[in-house]
This record gives structure tokens, sequence and C-alpha cells, in this order.
């Protein structure tokens, strides 16, 4: 079994999605706790630019989305598997809606000043304000192109997914059947946002208490064994670990821009969080994408990006 080395921060939706992946595949874990917002000094050593939270780190192979994080650990560790044999594609979609559409209408929900002030401390806004103002300015950096939910859009965008899921669970126990799957565990952390970071605004879900007990069995899965790490013991581990933690493994080229591997490329997210990382294109499949890069203090280390939602260009001279 490889190391598995979570780059993380507790209070993170998408990071609360990988920690249940890792607790219903029972895997044990060491975790790196990063910044919630730049600078990221340590992060960016390890991913060349890329500031997205989590990412997964196995050896000298950093593993960026949390779609091809689960791909990863579903090929880690196959049993329980996170894609259903009747319905791989349909927990794929659902999973890739509720990243999007559910995560964005809920967050836009859960920052209305009442869950603001909670999450930064609570007490009048001249306490929380600042810490809410600093945090928003990192987001509004990343969220480029992005036009936010007003509140009273997203209240009543988030009552409709509810329903939607309530509606799914109606007499089975998680999204899908009997048990959980890849889009219960997307489905569920921005409500767990809802529901344990921002609990002024959780009144939403008690309207729906099928989602509440869909929420308890999910919970109950926990996260796996977990040990602490240090970035600074992180960044030396992938130095030197200069060949190992590949697990994806060769699959074809597939090329569908005109660059040919080992062309020097930029990938970056084609919505939130725009930052690039550039590299040596090792790997185009119908899945993924590779970079090669060298840094100072992780030396020789491999990118992992999903294909669907990343965009790649030939780097800039």
């Amino acid at each position: 079994m490889p190391e598995l080395i979570l780059h993380h921060y507790p209070t993170s939706p998408f990071s609360e999605k990988v920690r249940l992946v890792l607790g219903a595949k029972r895997l044990s874990w060491k975790s790196v706790i990063v910044p919630m917002i730049m600078p990221k000094p340590d992060v960016v050593s390890l991913t060349g630019g890329y500031r997205k939270t989590p990412f997964l780190q196995i050896g000298s192979h950093i593993y960026c989305d949390t779609a091809l994080i689960c791909d990863v650990l579903e090929r880690v560790a196959p049993n329980p598997s996170l894609y259903p044999a009747h319905g791989k594609g349909l927990a794929r979609v659902l999973a890739q809606w509720a990243d999007d559409k559910l995560f964005w209408a809920a967050m836009a929900y859960n920052f209305h000043p009442k869950g603001a002030a909670q999450m930064f401390g609570g007490g009048p806004p001249e306490q929380w304000g600042q810490m809410a103002k600093v945090f928003a300015d990192d987001r509004a950096l990343m969220r480029v192109g992005m036009a936010r939910l007003p509140f009273a859009d997203a209240a009543a965008a988030y009552k409709s997914y509810l329903r939607r899921l309530a509606n799914m669970l109606d007499g089975q126990a998680y999204l899908m059947g009997d048990v959980a799957t890849l889009a219960d565990f997307a489905a569920y952390h921005p409500l767990w946002f809802t529901r344990t970071r921002t609990t002024a605004m959780a009144g939403i879900l008690d309207e729906f208490p099928t989602v509440l007990a869909w929420m308890d069995n999910v919970a109950a899965i926990g996260h796996g064994q977990v040990q602490e790490m240090s970035a600074v013991d992180a960044i030396a581990h992938c130095a030197a670990s200069p060949d190992m933690g590949a697990i994806l493994g060769s699959e074809p080229f597939q090329d569908e821009h005109g660059i040919a591997l080992g062309s020097q490329v930029s990938i970056a997210s084609e919505s939130f969080g725009p930052e690039p990382t550039e590299g040596e294109l090792l790997a185009a499949t119908r899945m993924h994408y590779t970079l090669r890069r060298q840094d100072e203090r992780a030396g020789k280390v491999h990118v992992h990006f999903p294909r669907i939602g990343y965009t790649l260009k030939k780097a800039s001279t």
C-alpha cells in the first residue's frame, strides 16, 4: 500500500469529500494542513502553481482535483468501489453536478452574513469583518469570470437541490442504492459545511429529514486512520522519491491539441482557481494529464490533472 499524503485544511468542503472516501476505503493516510488563503509557498513547491484544496501526494506524484483523487484512490483500494457496476457513468455525472451546481448554490447561501460571522469567529462585524474580507478577496482572485449567486437566488436553488436529493433517497439509504458511491461523497460535502461550519444557516436542512438521515449515514463512515505530517517533511519525501508514486499507469496518448508529448505546456482550471502549472507533458490520456517539473525544494515532481475541467496550452516562451 503506498503512503497517502493529503494536503488539506479542516474546514475545506472538498477536503471533507476526500477524507470520507479515505474512510470508506478504510485507508491510512498522512495529514498535511495547508493555509486557507495565499501565500502558500509549500503548496506551490509541490504543485507548481495550482493552489486549490485538497491535493493528494504519493511519493513524487501530486494528484490535483478531487475528481482525479477519487479515481486514484479507487485504483489504490478498489473495494468498496466508488463506481457501482450498474451506474458508473451516472455516479460520475451526479458527482460533477454536486461539485458544481450544488456546491456553488450552497456556498453562496452559507456565506450570508450570519454564516460568515460564525465562520470567522462571531461577535460584531468589526471583529469578524476584516477576516471575512481577506478571505473573500482571496477567493475573488480564484473566481475570475465566475458570477456569484445573490443570496435569495442561492437559497431558492439550494432548496430545490435538497428536494431532489430527498427524492433520490426515498426508500434507500444512499443516492444510488444501499451503498455509498462517489455521488454521495460529492453531494454530502456542501451540506456538511452548512450543517457543521455555518450552523446558523442549517435550518434549511430541517425540511428534509431523509437528507439529514442520509447525512448521518455518510458522516458515520469516518475518515480512516490519520497521522499528522508537516509540509516540510512532505516536500522532503517528494524529493527523496523521484520515481515513486505512479498510480495511473500507461494509457494511450489522446491528442486533441496538436501538442506532442515532451512539449513544455501549461495546465489550468477552466473556471475556479485559474493559476497555471507549467512543465513537460508526459501524458495526455482520455482521463488525465501529467506534467513533469523541477522544483528547488521538492526535486522532480509529477503533477496530474483530470482532463475534464482543465485547459492545456503550449507554455509561453
